[in-house]
């Protein structure tokens, strides 16, 4: 397994340790069933199996074991991730620092080349196209060439990546979404390794790996930073969570898609609420939904809010494999170690649920999101006068507000409810083929009656996988979708993400001058309120052949049950009953136009890239050359000035408030965040280097500079810091200078270089929301040691640690008693004392006289070890300067499970 800590063995006084015998191979595994009840859910089974194979002889891990088994879900257990898998926003940042590590190894007079991923770690280039160009033959070739263009500086440091680290493989640009190809060719669904087969624990940086969930794969998405300290080989501590059964029933009715299920489905768990907690799907309604309809729910866990949504391996799983064009070996060893584990499905199995709902899948019918929220389902039959009332509660206007559009020689008179952008676009739908054919074989039926789409749409079609137009094209589908606007625009995450471009110049103008109120219609999985476009004020989430028939009408106040798309040559109305294809139509079409041949074509040179990406000149050096330069990727200095030993413990000792906020702050309002603004910090210093004006770009695409990111840190013009009060958006006060207002990153200099110690100071509820790893790493860079809070958010703790920020729980106490006005110093008291094994530490917090008393929020001995080191990166790096050879592998670690007496 490759983790550091897996070395020197204990024998106790069970043993889980079983064989299994896969094609002629003698396989090792851990055998769930010698201590879970055969009513244990699968997830947690998977759970267990984890903690049974990383135990490591302690008491604490004992307690683990007991904890899974028993269900506690208040007791912390640590989950170690089988593989990683990153995106490239959140990747190029996880690269610099293993590139900072190797340069702090060499510093120490250590081996660079020992800085590696220590578990299976992939990358997809899938978040930097945008759909600039749309409608087209040229689309895709062009939107492609500006994504190159945009991107040479992080593309050519991801190559190197590519090249230099090992157990590292990238997906170049153009190849489809991360989890589009995680369940059609990186997933395991069981691992192999050293002679041992476990489950395929999937970790992510996108919090839709959830897709895999579809599979039997147990995952979900994490931040930049847990992603590092698991590539690694470091653990992840989580609580046991409740599991939430849910039992489907009967089929779907003829009409519905997938689609619908998903939305119906995404209503209910977020009524009944699923937050913090595992789904697991049941029943015999479950045995007879394809995969493709699995991945399509599982892939929208956090919409409705869960940690996973898991679908238990069965014969459709393994239909699914084979048909993606998987080995036999791999399909035999999935089937024989899911039977012999207990995590095959079984739909007359009575599992010990904490909760469970029952859902029948005879009453879903067609239907939409939104306009905001993906929970937000509206009946199709009801899409017209709901959208009417969210249009009145959004602009309380009594009347419609008109423009006229001239566009191709014509005058189209158009109202609020024009549809701007219909996309055929996310993992969500794309990976589904039913939807998928369904939308080209509506788009077939709409062209032979004579209709076409309103010249107003953006028409986009991005698919998440390769194979869609390999099965567009052999069925003859492709003509039908490019007559209505829907010409490939990429393979990539587009619309779904914001990246839908520009609007049609003239629909921008009647925004602009009339202030009419557009619609978006994707299938896609989120349609948050300014997350599709900056000017479509309301987004509905529909599948992919109803977007095909809202790009023909061109306006969400419709009908789509009583009122025509459309007029044939004859004058007579086309209604959507006319052009929806019949189940069986579709089938047959999947049928005669898919095989297990595309997939392998597809993939076969996956990592390969097209002939761009092979240009791209790149050293494989075992250190990356650093351009000074760059104004995207830069070394951070995290590990400067780092030594061999970690430092003693220091109290801290007369620091500043550099911030003080309320409740619920977000990672949101601390992280950097959308466009660079002309008149931040970070603009200013971009300006220093010659980038001004629209080459600001966004800070996403600069998360590989710690310069850009560390001013952006605080500036969300939302976000008031009370040290200096009226103010907004990175602002506070330098009291060496009196108190004067400033920057905070000027502020948190001018403190860094006097030596002076800072701290934020926060109510309840911090570092909720996304959990964005610039928020822990800015602060970080800024020079603050602790965060002093009410409370804490879950992963952004962790985070905290992982930067080696103590996060800090006052206790019966608020931020206005330990800082008032923001001016006070605070001393830190009780940390020198802390010892290795001292979860939950107190510490004293003085303000002047008064003192206050507060819990180190250090929850497992891993996250002290963690805050000794400075953090995950430095105590990493001293575990392999340590390391005079690779003595990290070592099955027999794995070959003894607890005692539980």
């Amino acid at each position: 397994m490759n983790h550091p800590h897996l070395t020197g063995t204990r024998r106790t006084t069970q043993d889980t340790h079983g064989t299994l015998e896969v094609r002629g191979s003698l396989l090792s595994y851990h055998r769930i069933n010698a201590l879970a009840p055969d009513s244990m859910p699968v997830s947690r089974r998977i759970l267990l199996e984890n903690v049974l194979r990383f135990h490591d002889g302690s008491p604490g891990a004992d307690a683990q074991v007991r904890a899974v088994l028993a269900g506690d879900t208040d007791t912390p257990v640590d989950l170690y991730a089988s593989r990683v898998f990153l995106h490239d926003t959140n990747g190029v940042p996880t690269v610099v620092d293993l590139a900072a590590m190797r340069d702090g190894m060499a510093a120490m007079g250590g081996d660079p080349a020992k800085v590696n991923p220590v578990i299976a770690s992939e990358l997809v280039i899938d978040h930097s196209v945008i759909a600039d160009v749309h409608g087209r033959p040229d689309a895709m070739a062009r939107n492609v060439e500006l994504e190159y263009t945009r991107n040479s500086e992080r593309y050519r440091f991801l190559r190197w990546g590519q090249q230099s680290l090992e157990n590292f493989a990238v997906v170049p640009p153009g190849t489809g979404i991360m989890h589009q190809v995680n369940v059609e060719y990186l997933a395991r669904v069981v691992m192999v390794e050293d002679g041992w087969a476990f489950p395929d624990v999937c970790l992510g940086t996108d919090s839709h790996t959830t897709m895999v969930n579809g599979l039997g794969v147990l995952g979900w998405g994490i931040g930049g930073i847990e992603a590092e300290a698991a590539m690694l080989g470091q653990s992840m501590s989580i609580v046991v969570p409740p599991v939430v059964g849910v039992r489907l029933q009967g089929q779907l009715p003829a009409g519905t898609t997938a689609t619908d299920l998903v939305l119906t489905i995404t209503e209910t768990l977020r009524a009944h609420g699923v937050i913090g907690k595992f789904v697991e799907f049941c029943g015999e309604g479950t045995a007879a939904l394809p995969v493709a309809d699995r991945v399509t729910i599982a892939n929208m866990s956090p919409e409705f809010g869960s940690t996973c949504a898991l679908f238990p391996i069965d014969d459709e799983t393994l239909r699914y494999l084979r048909f993606t064009g998987r080995s036999e070996d791999r399909v035999e060893l999935v089937e024989a170690y899911a039977k012999a584990q207990g995590l095959w499905h079984d739909p007359e199995r009575v599992l010990d649920f904490d909760e469970t709902i029952d859902l029948d899948l005879g009453t879903v019918v067609p239907s939409l999101a939104g306009p905001a929220r993906p929970e937000d389902r509206v009946p199709l039959t009801q899409a017209k006068t709901r959208f009417a009332a969210a249009l009145w509660e959004s602009s309380g206007r009594p009347n419609r507000v008109t423009a006229t559009l001239s566009m191709q020689g014509q005058q189209h008179a158009v109202s609020d409810g024009l549809v701007a952008i219909a996309a055929i676009t996310s993992c969500t739908n794309t990976s589904n083929p039913s939807v998928m054919v369904a939308a080209g074989l509506l788009a077939r039926n709409a062209v032979r009656a004579g209709l076409r789409s309103k010249p107003w749409v953006k028409t986009t079609l991005s698919p998440g996988s390769k194979v869609v137009m390999d099965y567009y094209r052999r069925a003859g589908l492709v003509p039908d979708l490019e007559a209505l606007g829907f010409n490939l625009a990429g393979f990539g995450c587009m619309t779904c993400i914001g990246a839908s471009g520009p609007l049609v110049p003239e629909v921008s103008d009647a925004i602009a001058e009339h202030g009419i109120n557009v619609v978006s219609v994707l299938s896609g999985n989120r349609n948050f309120e300014g997350r599709i476009q900056p000017e479509v004020a309301m987004n509905y989430l529909a599948s992919p052949p109803l977007v095909v028939a809202y790009a023909l009408v061109g306006t969400m106040d419709v009908d789509l049950y009583r009122e025509p798309l459309g007029y044939d040559q004859h004058g007579d109305g086309v209604f959507l009953a006319d052009l929806w294809p019949d189940a069986a139509e579709i089938d047959a079409v999947m049928a005669d136009n898919i095989d297990p041949t595309m997939f392998s074509a597809a993939y076969a040179d996956v990592f390969d890239g097209d002939q761009r990406w092979k240009d791209i000149a790149v050293s494989s050096s075992e250190r990356f050359d650093w351009d000074e330069e760059s104004t995207y990727i830069r070394r951070p200095p995290y590990l400067d000035a780092m030594t061999p030993e970690p430092q003693p413990a220091q109290d801290i000792t007369a620091a500043r408030v550099l911030v003080k906020l309320g409740d619920m702050v977000t990672t949101d309002h601390v992280s950097p965040a959308g466009a660079i603004t002309a008149n931040s910090a970070a603009a200013a210093h971009l300006a220093e280097h010659g980038v001004r004006g629209r080459d600001l770009n966004t800070y996403a695409s600069r998360r590989g500079n710690h310069q850009v990111m560390m001013r952006g840190a605080f500036a969300n013009v939302r976000l008031q810091n009370q040290v200096a009060p009226g103010t907004r958006a990175a602002r506070t006060r330098n009291f060496l200078a009196d108190g004067a207002e400033a920057s905070i990153y000027d502020a948190a200099d001018a403190y860094r270089a006097a030596g002076v110690p800072v701290v934020v100071v926060a109510g309840r509820d911090y570092g909720g929301g996304s959990s964005r790893d610039w928020a822990a790493k800015g602060p970080a860079l800024l020079g603050v040691r602790a965060v002093i809070a009410q409370s804490f958010e879950r992963i952004h703790r962790s985070n905290l640690v992982g930067m080696g920020i103590l996060p800090l729980e006052l206790l019966d106490a608020g931020p206005d008693d330990l800082a008032p006005t923001g001016a006070e110093e605070i001393t830190i008291t009780g940390l020198t004392e802390i010892g290795p094994e001292d979860v939950h530490p107190m510490v004293t917090v003085r303000n002047g006289d008064r003192e206050f008393t507060a819990r180190a929020r250090l929850d497992t001995p891993r996250e002290i070890d963690y805050f000794r080191h400075g953090g995950v990166m430095p105590y990493v790096l001293r575990g392999l300067l340590d390391t005079d050879d690779d003595t990290r592998n070592d099955p027999t670690a794995k070959t003894h499970p607890p005692s539980l007496t």
